[in-house]
């Protein structure tokens, strides 16, 4: 399951006119009234969530705004990510890109065949997926013309799910624990580490990467192992923590065993987030003449008025 933002927002709350006029703010997109979940058998599933966000604790029921799968399009999905109002599915074919301008009239973006894809994630022009093969690198500048980046595979014998943050990328790799793959380049990445803890991080299924104060950390679900925590960078570890992205050094400093597998983990908050990938407000500015760009005016900044990426040699 996904949902478009993991603010605290209610789409229905910036509809008014001053918002519109006088701040010359967006209305919220409609993907906002909406979760997300890819389901192996019935392809998209859309659920209306508003209900949990009017104040009302008496009516938080959930119901089915949409199935969706046209011919089987969606069979096996096992993972979807969410970019504006695109959604990323990882399906027995391969990737399987559907564009919910119109949420409850989907269509179908582009399909990207990619043996063994498991799940992904999205940063920037870049999808990196976890694949039976390893961590591969999608070019989804433009959604409707994704592809494969030739030669951008990191190997793992494992990949399970796999998180962005920065210039790095954090994969849990089943029995080689948490692989951390370099990704400043997106279209040149390389393995950075593999950390098991000296073998005690053996069965990673799922990895999310959050910021406490001064430090990183990584959560890790491992398995029959239950729950970890991965230190990242710290002041005694890591003397350069404060800045843009520095290299990890990882240590195992928690770990709490669960009753059953740990096979999943929810996304800690998003913080000042004003915008999503395709344009679409989130946060209420508040002031005249604050909203950000919308997805024409952001695109000037990095495409060619013939739609290819801009590129400088020096």
């Amino acid at each position: 399951m996904a949902l478009p933002t993991n603010q605290p927002i209610n789409p229905r709350r910036n509809a008014g006119e001053l918002m519109r006029t006088d701040n010359q703010e967006q209305a919220f997109h409609p993907i906002y009234h909406y979760a997300v979940i890819a389901d192996a058998a019935e392809g998209l599933i859309l659920v209306d969530v508003d209900t949990l966000a009017d104040g009302e604790p008496r009516n938080n029921f959930l119901k089915r705004a949409l199935t969706w799968n046209p011919d089987g399009v969606l069979t096996g999905a096992r993972h979807v990510t969410l970019g504006g109002h695109y959604a990323y599915f990882a399906t027995e074919a391969g990737i399987v890109i559907v564009d919910l301008d119109e949420p409850l009239a989907p269509k179908i973006a582009a399909r990207v065949p990619l043996g063994g894809a498991r799940a992904s994630a999205l940063q920037f022009r870049y999808l990196f997926v976890a694949t039976s093969a390893g961590l591969e690198v999608l070019d989804v500048g433009v959604p409707g013309n994704a592809r494969v980046v030739a030669g951008a595979r990191v190997p793992l014998a494992d990949a399970r799910r796999v998180y962005v943050a920065r210039t790095y990328a954090y994969v849990a790799a089943g029995r080689q624990g948490l692989a951390i793959v370099d990704v400043e380049r997106p279209e040149e990445p390389r393995l950075f580490t593999t950390f098991t803890a000296g073998g005690k991080l053996d069965d990673a299924r799922d990895v999310i990467v959050g910021s406490t104060n001064a430090s990183l950390f990584a959560y890790v679900a491992d398995g029959r192992n239950g729950l970890k925590v991965i230190q990242l960078t710290a002041p005694d570890t890591q003397p350069r923590f404060y800045g843009f992205s520095p290299e990890p050094r990882p240590q195992l400093v928690a770990w709490r065993e669960t009753r059953s597998s740990a096979t999943a983990l929810a996304k800690g908050l998003d913080r000042d987030r004003a915008v999503d990938e395709t344009g679409g407000q989130i946060a209420v500015f508040g002031r005249i003449g604050s909203r950000p760009f919308t997805l024409e005016e952001q695109r000037k900044f990095y495409l060619t008025p013939e739609g290819a990426v801009w590129k400088v040699k020096d």
